[in-house]
């Protein structure tokens, strides 16, 4: 049995501060990250993965539970970790050099002995040559490097890297996966475990030997895969794509639900995903041309849409009644095959058809408008609604989904001037 490294024990996060909604963000997380695992967090938009770094990290205090380092309980940064961030996080006003030496600032070494240790780390991650460059004089891929090196410098037990490569161009983020791979399986740098947000399910299976998916609202861990692969690994090799197929499924299974439960959930106001209605029937048309069912991690790819973006219209086509998930494919119901074959006009009774039957949220918005004499509210009433379930940001957000959604099936209408909603007579 391979030593764990850092444990994560009933661990829950709740905001409550003014500016964001009063609810959980993580429920009961319970992991252990052993010693020679390269681990992928997966998750919808907006559930926690971030944060969940941070707990780990020691930069975010969780509400409840603990975080074990080399079975000690810590409090404040974890002394065993070092963290990579999507923005590279860099000084502008210090050279890659000094950049890099300050991932040592604090330790209690000479400097000759710190300035040793950059320079190996910076030859290490292909930056020889550049120890005198300044940030702005670097592209995206060698900043990154260099947010890698600050980290590595410190040879952490365990690097934490929150979607290091999210940011980077396709082929820039290729070339540093594979750099970062062959440090990593040669063990050609200190580090005996990694923990890599990402939104890329490919890059996830590509790059671990497990991989942790989180629901959302509040996250939870549903599922934790392991990937037993040798490296390097074939993206056509069929073991490679039912990996990957397995995992878009169980990021869009969506969980059934009690009479009684579904009953519950119509009181409660909950997000929906930010996805326009004019996106929703491109998406629908396409899944249409393509027999009405198509695998997932195909249509995501010639789409050409990472995690974040494919998973919002897939839970929205669900979330409405016109797709279906089975086996990692998504499939037209017959409500969803009617409205690909419909008229314009018809499209729109049945998008509000819909809509009024699947979103509760439109619902209250509808009979609010009706209950008023001249069927108008101002947007900022919805928002202070909204804003105690979700906070101000996403409020806004949901508000503009709804408004967007409104319009299109005719429910009624939204002046931009003078941000009221109004029922046309």
């Amino acid at each position: 049995m391979k030593k764990t490294l850092m444990a994560l024990e009933q661990i829950g996060k709740r905001y409550n501060q003014p500016d964001q909604a009063n609810g959980s963000i993580l429920e009961d997380i319970n992991l252990q990250i052993r010693e020679g695992e390269l681990v992928s967090v997966l998750g919808p938009s907006g559930s926690g993965k971030s944060t969940l770094l941070r707990i780990m990290a020691g930069l975010v205090a969780p509400s409840q539970g603990s975080v074990l380092y080399d079975g000690k309980r810590i409090a404040g940064t974890n002394p065993g970790v070092g963290m990579v961030f999507q923005s590279f996080a860099l000084f502008p006003w210090l050279t890659v050099l000094e950049n890099v030496k300050l991932g040592l600032e604090n330790r209690p070494m000479r400097e000759e002995e710190k300035l040793r240790k950059a320079l190996s780390v910076i030859d290490m991650i292909g930056l020889d040559g550049f120890e005198g460059a300044y940030p702005k004089e670097l592209s995206g891929g060698m900043r990154q490097r260099v947010g890698i090196g600050r980290a590595l410098v410190m040879e952490p037990d365990v690097l934490l890297m929150d979607e290091p490569f999210s940011a980077l161009d396709v082929l820039t983020a290729e070339n540093l996966k594979r750099d970062l791979l062959e440090l990593w399986t040669e063990r050609k740098i200190p580090t005996k475990s990694i923990i890599l947000v990402t939104h890329s399910i490919e890059e996830a299976v590509y790059l671990s030997d497990r991989a942790i998916v989180l629901s959302r609202d509040p996250a939870r861990v549903i599922s934790d895969i392991p990937i037993r692969l040798p490296h390097w690994r074939d993206k056509q090799d069929p073991l490679f794509t039912s990996l990957v197929d397995r995992l878009y499924a169980i990021l869009t299974k969506r969980e059934a639900k009690t009479p009684e439960a579904a009953e519950e959930q119509k009181k409660k106001i909950e997000k929906v995903p930010a996805v326009p209605a004019g996106a929703l029937t491109g998406f629908i048309e396409l899944i249409d041309d393509l027999g009405h069912q198509v695998d997932l991690y195909k249509l995501a790819d010639q789409l050409s849409l990472d995690l974040e973006d494919f998973l919002p219209i897939v839970e929205t086509a669900q979330t409405l009644g016109f797709a279906a998930i089975q086996h990692g494919d998504i499939a037209l119901t017959d409500i969803g095959r009617r409205f690909a074959d419909a008229s314009v006009l018809d499209r729109k009774e049945i998008f509000r058809a819909q809509v009024q039957q699947h979103v509760p949220m439109m619902e209250r918005i509808i009979w609010i408008l009706h209950s008023k004499s001249n069927n108008k509210m101002e947007r900022a009433f919805f928002e202070e609604i909204f804003e105690k379930h979700f906070g101000a940001e996403e409020a806004s957000r949901q508000l503009d989904i709804l408004i967007d959604w409104g319009r299109y099936a005719e429910l009624f209408t939204y002046n931009e001037q003078t941000r009221v909603l109004f029922l046309e007579s």
